[in-house]
């Protein structure tokens, strides 16, 4: 009894204190609406009275929405809230409807960004005037409206970027709570938004679209034009590659297939690109395949995304039933009471109310406009970004029709393809018909356009070889429609064998007339420099390094073995020479070196392998993250050793830039594992790295596309005597002289440089004459004379020891003395050193005489010759030679005179 009158007195009270709320607030709110303008008057931040337009944009609010709960009681058709930050008031709106008799609710919102709750409200909507829920009733439509007063205080923890960063991660969650049982009978999920995003696929993907048919464009031109086939096969390899354009789009957009929980920065600039992937949402299309599919969707989890219309209990970190609950109904009255009655005294009168609730209507023409639509079947939750499904949501596009989609997209390409190559010729034929253009315009072209068409379709399903491949495994993943399943199987088949097998033959074809031989060599590492000044590390093989004159120094090496093949038939031509082969197979191996032809094998083996990592191991992030960081990292060496393509451009792009980004997005994709919980704020800052990478990349795809078109340009007007622009004749001439440089694939042979004159291995410093025993000899002719001459000498009778009788004819006696040199001739000293060379050599060319004196000690050079007739020689004593004398006899004989 005195439970039931406390009651009373409590409930008497709040009615009392809301109708003095509602009082207080008619006389002294002032609100203007105008038929025209529809302005309202509100307080700003700093309490001044200002006019805002009635249909300004929020600074955040709700769009699509969802069924967090798989059983809800309520069938919900409209639910949005929206944050005004001029004004610092929350509205929001709901409708809906519910089969259920009769229940008295209890209603949560909770505003979650970037992983945590930034703003919750619990409130028993018959406190907050929503009769439609007080209580609820299958007989009453359910709408419900309000706009809720907050403070500072209240959102101080939404940070201020989380109002202009774009792409703003973020989640309002609605859940309604029955009062009889005290249990969650709906649940609803909305995605918060600011407005700003990297998501503009009208925009962007239209440029995307307009280059990637530019490069389609020169591609083509460069095939098509010319007679001889070879030559028009080199022009084509240095043009624009239509599927390194795709293979660039289909590695940014397709990272999106890792089972990760992205951020919502990434699956916005991600959808950009999806038109590349084949993910172009049609309504007619997708309903057509609904009708396919039927009711079997699939399992959304499976992937790694929560399904929209299952129950996700953890949704914003869960709830506890007990804070919903957590005192008797009579204090939880008293408390909304009061607590309401805050809120009601900020409220806008009954007329303002009465417009509001008017201008959020869905089917509104003009007002609020910001509103979301229920999401599809099949969809994840709004706000949740996980794995494939996240990155197709913001397609619209289920997961469980991802391959159709795909599918029917391509066979579309493939007919327009097909059907553009043959109205290219038949437009030709009416233009040579009516003389617009001389016949033999592209001639080779038009006798073989169907050979052309071939080729076209062909190139085609290379370009979509990893995309069919991955959508093919990943419908066997995800467990959808049996006969959508059915229909991938079939695919996936036709593709594996038919263009594995095609590239299998084509080797086949051009290898059958040789023979392979496996070698030992050994991979060196090489320290090397790009850009003259930047540290680089470069690959060789052993076998290529000895045909270097200079080899770049090794790091380090290791052992591998090379297959080498021998062709057995030495007068066929190369591969890149052989019309047949081009003709059959150009469409496979034209854009490829002539030593790295059959290079299109490893590419579609490589394809294979990352579409079966990205598809079949789906829901496995950390399986497809490591083993797709292998893979790359593999095929990142091996590209960056053989450089495959012809083209420089082609190489830099392909073996450089796609690369890295494919090595460093797997590396930063890791982070986003859920077992490693990172913040929701890190992971944003590691996805707009995510962006940088693969944006500069796009920058790079699209500048090579252009300088492309130029070279294309290049090509086709190469008959042209006259090009135009003048100044780019230069440019032209060197692109000649490159495709004439780069086509034998050749090692380069650098200018041979003259031979330098050898160096003498040893230099005379001195020259020191030592004594010989010949000079000592009593036999030796003095060559000192070098004619008979008078000479002065000692006086006669004067002793000369023991030689006095052997130099009784020489130039000291007074008589006449011969020699054996002719007459003229002048006598030179058996030995010089190097100064009395010089001397001697700078005497004779000033002219000068040698002073009459030794010049070592022995010899005399004469200072002048007077000429004389010829004496008459006498007959000089017989010198005594004894050849057994020792050189020490001969000494003491040398040293005798001297004694004397």
């Amino acid at each position: 009894m005195t439970f039931s009158r406390s009651a009373f007195a409590c409930g008497v009270l709040a009615v009392l204190v809301q109708l003095f709320s509602l009082v207080c607030i008619t006389s002294a709110a002032n609100v203007a609406v105008y038929k025209n303008n529809k302005y309202i008057e509100a307080t700003n931040n700093d309490g001044k009275r200002v006019w805002l337009r009635d249909t300004r944009k929020p600074a955040l609010y709700t769009q699509n929405f969802g069924d967090c709960d798989g059983n809800s009681l309520i069938n919900v058709t409209r639910f949005d809230a929206a944050y005004y930050k001029d004004n610092m008031t929350v509205l929001f709106h709901l409708e809906g409807n519910t089969n259920v008799a009769n229940e008295s609710l209890m209603l949560y919102i909770g505003v979650y960004a970037y992983g945590e709750a930034r703003f919750d409200l619990t409130f028993n909507p018959c406190n907050a005037q929503i009769y439609s829920l007080c209580p609820m009733n299958r007989s009453v439509p359910i709408e419900a409206n309000g706009i809720i007063p907050v403070s500072q205080s209240d959102v101080a923890a939404i940070p201020a970027i989380a109002l202009s960063i774009p792409d703003f991660e973020g989640q309002a969650i609605l859940r309604i709570f029955a009062n009889s049982t005290e249990t969650q009978v709906g649940c609803y999920s909305a995605v918060v938004t600011n407005g700003a995003t990297f998501s503009h696929p009208y925009a962007v993907g239209s440029a995307l679209g307009g280059f990637t048919i530019l490069a389609i464009a020169a591609s083509f031109a460069t095939a098509v034009y010319g007679n001889h086939v070879p030559t028009t096969r080199t022009h084509y390899a240095h043009s624009v590659s239509v599927l390194v354009v795709f293979s660039v789009f289909h590695h940014i957009f397709y990272t999106g297939a890792l089972s990760v929980n992205w951020p919502s920065v990434l699956p916005a600039f991600w959808s950009n690109f999806a038109w590349m992937g084949g993910m172009i949402y049609s309504k007619p299309m997708q309903n057509s395949i609904n009708q396919l599919i039927g009711s079997n969707r699939g399992n959304t989890s499976i992937v790694g995304a929560a399904g929209s219309g299952s129950a996700a209990e953890g949704l914003g970190g869960g709830y506890q039933i007990s804070q919903i609950y957590k005192r008797s109904f009579q204090h939880l009255f008293r408390r909304d009471a009061n607590s309401l009655t805050g809120y009601l005294a900020d409220l806008r009168s009954a007329e303002a109310e009465e417009y509001l609730a008017k201008r959020t209507l869905a089917n509104a023409t003009e007002g609020y406009s910001w509103y979301g639509v229920p999401t599809k079947p099949g969809l994840p939750l709004p706000g949740n970004f996980s794995g494939f499904a996240g990155t197709l949501a913001e397609e619209n596009i289920p997961a469980s029709n991802a391959f159709m989609t795909g599918f029917l997209w391509f066979l579309i390409l493939v007919v327009i393809v097909a059907a553009c190559v043959a109205a290219f010729k038949w437009i030709l034929e009416v233009l040579v018909k009516y003389k617009k253009i001389n016949e033999t315009r592209l001639a080779y072209f038009r006798d073989h356009w169907t050979g052309y068409t071939q080729a076209a379709v062909l190139r085609t399903t290379v370009i979509g070889f990893f995309m069919i491949i991955y959508l093919a495994v990943f419908q066997f993943t995800y467990r959808g429609s049996a006969g959508v399943t059915a229909i991938a199987a079939l695919v996936f088949l036709l593709f594996f064998v038919g263009m594995l097998g095609a590239a299998a033959y084509a080797c086949y074809y051009r290898l059958r007339w040789g023979h392979y031989e496996i070698k030992a060599d050994r991979l060196h590492v090489e320290r090397s420099k790009k850009l003259g000044f930047l540290p680089w590390v470069g690959f060789s093989l052993e076998s290529r390094r000895s045909e270097k004159s200079r080899p770049r120094p090794s790091i380090t090496s290791l052992p591998c073995w090379i297959m080498q093949y021998y062709d057995e038939d030495a007068q066929r031509v190369e591969v890149h020479q052989d019309e047949e082969y081009i003709k059959k197979f150009g469409w496979l191996s034209a854009r490829f070196r002539r030593t790295r032809w059959w290079f299109f094998a490893l590419w579609l083996t490589y394809e294979f392998v990352r579409a079966c990592f990205y598809g079949g191991a789906a829901g496995h992030a950390m399986t497809q993250v490591f083993g797709l960081m292998i893979v790359e990292f593999v095929a990142l060496i091996t590209i960056v050793i053989l450089r495959p393509f012809e083209g420089a451009r082609l190489n830099a792009l392909m073996v450089y830039l796609l690369g890295f980004s494919k090595v460093g997005t797997l590396a930063l994709s890791a982070a986003f594992d859920t077992r490693f919980n990172l913040a929701r704020i890190n992971t944003t800052v590691i996805g707009v790295v995510i962006i940088v990478i693969q944006g500069i990349l796009a920058i790079f795809t699209l500048i090579a596309i252009v300088f492309g078109a130029i070279s294309s340009y290049m090509s086709v007007t190469r008959d042209r005597e006259v090009f135009r622009p003048r100044t780019w004749e230069p440019y032209r001439e060197r692109y000649f002289a490159h495709l004439e440089k780069t086509a034998p694939d050749v090692p380069p042979v650098r200018p041979s440089t003259p031979e330098q004159p050898k160096e003498p291995y040893f230099r005379v410093a001195s020259v020191r004459r030592e004594p010989k025993i010949e000079d000592d000899d009593p036999d030796n002719i003095n060559p000192g004379s070098s004619r008979t001459s008078i000479a002065p000498g000692p006086a006669l009778g004067s002793r000369v020891g023991s030689r006095a009788a052997s130099r009784g004819n020489s130039m000291w006696s007074p008589a006449v003395s011969s020699t054996n040199l002719p007459y003229g001739a002048r006598a030179h000293r058996t030995s010089w050193n190097e100064a009395q060379h010089s001397t001697r050599t700078s005497q004779l060319m000033s002219g000068s005489r040698m002073p009459n004196k030794p010049s070592d000690g022995n010899l005399w050079e004469p200072t002048q010759y007077e000429r004389m007739p010829t004496p008459v020689r006498s007959p000089a004593p017989a010198a005594s030679l004894d050849v057994r004398k020792s050189r020490a006899d001969k000494g003491k004989e040398r040293e005798a005179p001297l004694n004397e």
